[in-house]
């Protein structure tokens, strides 16, 4: 009998953890995509491709979890906790370094002069991408405790 790791695939833990992640990035997205004019920084460009590509990789483990805890079947193969984990890992790594770099464009901008409204979605945009990025951060700590066991 394995044990539960709170966080790991198929609990309920992680299935808040996945619709959290998954509430962050798109409010990221959200709040990015108010202004037009994000295109013209590459940063900003960044955290959208990102947040992009978070968004249905939370969402479609977030389904396995809610599958998994609802029909109690758990995934726990070790090759696809391993593509979970690797996918997981690169993809926090590339929330973070979207969120540092938009968070720093950002700064600069405000000592520049800019406009309030325009440069308070920005700052909400990376505030919004950190917290995706902490909790898939989480979510890939608490698998990578797990895949020792398997």
């Amino acid at each position: 009998m394995m044990e539960q790791v709170p966080g790991a695939l198929g609990s309920s833990a992680s299935l808040a953890l996945r619709l959290g992640q998954t509430i962050f990035a798109c409010a990221s997205l959200l709040f990015m995509c108010l202004d037009v004019e994000f295109y013209s920084y590459t940063s900003f460009s960044y955290l959208v491709t990102v947040m992009g590509l978070v968004t249905p990789w939370s969402l479609s483990l977030a389904l396995v979890d809610a599958y998994s805890v609802f029909i109690k079947c758990l995934p726990r193969q070790p090759r696809v906790l391993l593509i979970v984990i690797v996918g997981d890992w690169a993809l926090s790594f590339l929330s973070l370094s979207a969120a540092c770099s938009t968070a720093s464009v950002t700064s600069l901008l405000v000592k520049a002069g800019c406009p309030s409204k325009l440069c308070s979605g920005y700052q909400l945009s990376a505030a919004m991408a950190f917290l995706s990025w902490f909790l898939s951060f989480a979510s890939t700590l608490s698998n990578l405790w797990l895949l020792p066991s398997l």
